[in-house]
């Protein structure tokens, strides 16, 4: 293993293109964090400090930021409303044929065009964000009172921030390895690590040791599940039929068709998130309101949403229900049957064409379930684990390990299969 290991390591080493893309991946990762740490002008750090501790969905809006929320930099807002637009987006295919249509039928061309939309409505949703956050933190003394003039500038400064985040995040998937929205969200957890270190140390309670020993035994069992979740496929066989071409016998070779356990990945959980945090966000910000009806529903949404057992209750179900979304968004059992029977490929004792789809169906179903299932269970485990030992930093904690363990498995897979092209 360790031979492999290190042939690996080599090839990335001495091939240029491959090297090249993982320094661009730096490159833009250190651009990056030079940005989340200028802040914007005219910023209580007191307040703001006592502010994320009494806000524990600040915290995890923190980590789609890649830690550029915790000091208010002009880059606060991160990938959020990237990601917002790509849920809107991916939602619409839903109830319109036609964008159904451009986004798994017409190949990468109409892929580029779908994204290309869900870049345009980033730039509004950014926009509007910025503002939302602005004023609820000026009405929390964290910002000072701003002009219209001051407002409108800050408002464009942090929405510019967050479209240059989403530009940077496309140059990193083009040009370097993996995806560059879900590095850009590794960055900021890893940036995070040496400041929960440093805190454990300073409030380290000898009493709370058998918590400690908890947590890190359930990261070690989150981290091998995620592992284990990730690479778990169902082998579908497939046997090519022969065909005979003067002297010649072609086909009737037989392989198999890798259908995934987790076929969203870790996408389900950043969809998750951003739909509880997005309304948690809105109510925060009428909850201030001077009109008494529109303050009351503010205050009702916060109080409902601020019960741990009714967010891990949504929280679960929303990754439940978006695994199964997503799975059925890119993986399209009617287009894969079509492209077997076009290549004269069958399963057996399955009927080519429609039949073949239902079993394929049926099959990304039952398996979907375990993923959606494991997905669901390891997003609320550490809520639960914060319900039992009081710990409000074990929920941030593993969200951000969850979604750490799948990006660091994407980017080696992506390496490894680099390598291996070069090999060959």
């Amino acid at each position: 293993m360790f031979e492999t290991f290190f042939r690996k390591l080599r090839l990335v080493v001495r091939d240029e293109t491959l090297r090249k893309r993982i320094l661009f991946v730096l490159g833009a990762l250190v651009v990056f964090r030079l940005l989340a740490a200028i802040p914007i002008p005219g910023v209580n750090l007191a307040q703001l400090e006592l502010f994320f501790g009494n806000n524990q969905f600040l915290g995890l809006l923190n980590i789609f930021s890649g830690g550029g929320l915790a000091n208010l930099s002009i880059v606060m807002l991160g990938v959020g409303p990237y990601i917002t637009a790509s849920i809107i987006m991916q939602l619409m295919t839903v109830m319109s044929p036609k964008l159904k249509a451009l986004y798994q039928e017409e190949g990468d061309a109409g892929r580029q065009k779908f994204m290309q939309y869900s870049r345009y409505l980033t730039v509004p949703l950014a926009f509007l964000q910025g503002f939302a956050f602005l004023a609820l933190l000026q009405r929390n003394g964290i910002v000072v009172d701003l002009t219209f003039i001051s407002m409108l500038t800050n408002v464009a400064v942090i929405a510019g921030g967050s479209i240059l985040l989403m530009w940077i995040g496309e140059l990193i998937t083009e040009f370097g390895v993996g995806n560059g929205v879900s590095l850009i969200i590794f960055a900021g957890i890893v940036a995070s690590l040496p400041q929960a270190i440093s805190q454990l140390f300073v409030t380290f309670d000898v009493a709370q040791i058998p918590t400690y020993l908890g947590f890190i035994a359930a990261a070690f069992l989150v981290t091998a599940g995620v592992v284990f979740i990730t690479e778990a496929e169902r082998p579908i066989p497939i046997t090519y039929a022969r065909r005979v071409r003067g002297q010649k016998v072609f086909g009737g070779v037989s392989t198999y068709l890798p259908l995934r356990v987790n076929q969203a990945g870790v996408i389900p959980i950043i969809f998750a998130l951003s739909l509880l945090l997005f309304p948690q966000m809105i109510a925060s910000f009428v909850s201030g309101s001077a009109i008494l009806w529109l303050s009351s529903i503010g205050q009702a949404v916060l109080t409902f949403l601020s019960s741990q057992w009714v967010y891990g209750v949504l929280y679960f179900l929303l990754v439940f229900v978006f695994t199964y979304f997503y799975t059925a968004i890119t993986f399209e059992p009617n287009q894969i049957a079509k492209n077997l029977q076009k290549s004269g490929a069958f399963i057996p004792g399955v009927r080519p064409g429609g039949n073949t789809s239902e079993y394929l169906g049926n099959i990304i179903t039952r398996i979907t379930l375990a993923g959606a299932l494991f997905l669901g269970s390891i997003a609320v485990l550490p809520i639960i684990m914060q319900g039992i030992t009081g710990i409000t930093t074990l929920t941030i904690g593993g969200t951000a390990l969850l979604i750490a363990v799948s990006v660091i498995l994407d980017v080696v897979k992506k390496v490894d299969a680099q390598t291996s092209i070069r090999e060959y």
